[in-house]
């Protein structure tokens, strides 16, 4: 490959020399020293989302490291890279710029950079396509993979000009704290509404709820879950028949549950003769909560479109008189209960006529239809930030990929 082409995709107007490549037993150096004098550190671990977290923050009583002698173990000083050998494929890999002193297992591999190198610059990078790469063509072991130090120094990186290296990591840097400034925002929506949930919906064999909207103050009354819907099954056409496979009926499975407020579209869908052959029903949409009943209980969502579903559920056509954004906020709650009766010896299900017999608190529907109201708003603000970290996410992917040299 010729220099020219040692460029990334993209790159900050003004520059366009060649990136150079450099080994990294030329821009490296192993930094542990042990911590013979026994001082009193704080401890630390790596993990591959923050990176240096205190042991105490890690672990329940500070871990193993707590009252252990500390002599063997290694200082980590500002502007130090450390990570954990045997965990280094699955990205635990930090990076400490702290003032004072810290001390990891002695097990971690540690490294500083020399001048010509910007640490921000090779933090990214490490946190890119490439590094993974690297791993894999040098890692060593049999059962257990290892990626020591002397593995690193094997491999190279491109590096540009340190001032065009400083551009690059401050724009990711810049990135990051969007990023996390997102997930903050997120969290704390997560927060409130779980909150929110405990409050504005009556348990403990409470009347009432603690916070309600104003003019509101009947009790809620105790219902049963059967009561309230009409609790339907679901049931699988013969697998080994195409004739029921791949028509236009939505066919659901537990397995697709994760993260859905709307269920709108399966994975796989059956033909009508697959639907007569089978114990399937088809069940209303809008008034449909699907509610898993094995394979993980409670997952929710709400049908949009007539559908059917497999064996593992056990869902709610709701009734007239109650709200369906109302009780789908409830299936928290009622996977709650259903999981504490639930029953098996491979794995725990609970059955239709287990699930009715729970009993729940709903108030006056027009009370549910404010509560569901605000859910729901909660809800999409939720789907929202998440749709814009994941975006955010993906550019930030895109550059790492585009501003680096393969």
């Amino acid at each position: 490959m010729s220099s020219s082409a040692h460029v990334p995709s993209i790159r900050f107007k003004g520059f366009t020399d060649p990136w150079e490549q450099r080994k990294f037993a030329d821009i490296t150096f192993p930094a542990g020293k042990k911590n013979a004098d026994n001082l009193p550190l704080v401890s630390y671990s790596i993990t591959a989302d923050k990176g240096f977290v205190p042991q105490d923050e890690q672990f329940e009583n500070g871990g193993t490291m707590r009252d252990a002698d500390k002599r063997m173990y290694y200082v980590v000083t500002s502007d130090s890279f450390a990570y954990n050998p045997a965990r280094i494929n699955v990205g635990s890999i930090g990076y400490y710029s702290g003032k004072n002193p810290v001390i990891v297992s002695s097990l971690y591999e540690i490294f500083r950079t020399t001048e010509d190198v910007n640490d921000r610059f090779l933090w990214h990078w490490f946190k890119s396509e490439h590094f993974p790469k690297l791993i894999e063509r040098y890692q060593e072991g049999g059962v257990r993979l290892y990626f020591y130090y002397d593995k690193l120094l094997k491999g190279s990186i491109f590096l540009p000009s340190k001032e065009e290296q400083s551009k690059v990591s401050v724009l990711v840097d810049r990135l990051d704290d969007i990023i996390t400034l997102h997930q903050r925002k997120l969290e704390k929506i997560k927060c409130i509404k779980k909150a929110l949930l405990e409050k504005m919906f009556s348990g403990n064999g409470e009347e009432k709820p603690r916070i309600r909207f104003k003019g509101f103050v009947d009790p809620w009354e105790q219902r049963k879950v059967s009561e309230i819907a009409t609790i339907v099954g679901g049931g699988t056409p013969d697998t080994n028949n195409p004739v029921y496979w791949g028509g236009d009926i939505d066919w659901y499975a537990p397995a697709e549950m994760d993260g859905l407020i709307y269920a709108c579209n399966s994975q796989r869908k059956i033909t009508k003769e697959g639907l007569k052959n089978s114990s399937a029903t088809m069940l209303p949409p809008d008034r449909t909560i699907l509610f898993t009943s094995r394979a993980g209980i409670g997952k929710s969502a709400i049908l949009t479109k007539e559908s059917c579903t497999n064996q593992g559920f056990q869902s709610l056509v709701l009734n007239d008189g109650f709200d369906t954004y109302f009780i789908y906020s409830m299936t928290s709650e009622l996977k709650s209960k259903a999981e504490s009766i639930a029953s098996g010896s491979t794995f725990l299900e609970i059955s239709g006529k287990m699930l009715g017999s729970i009993d729940i608190r709903v108030p006056k529907v027009d009370e549910q239809v404010r509560i569901g109201k605000l859910f729901c708003a909660m809800d999409s603000l939720i789907t929202l930030h998440q749709r814009k970290l994941e975006k955010l996410k993906n550019i930030k992917k895109s550059l790492l990929e585009k501003m680096f040299v393969a």
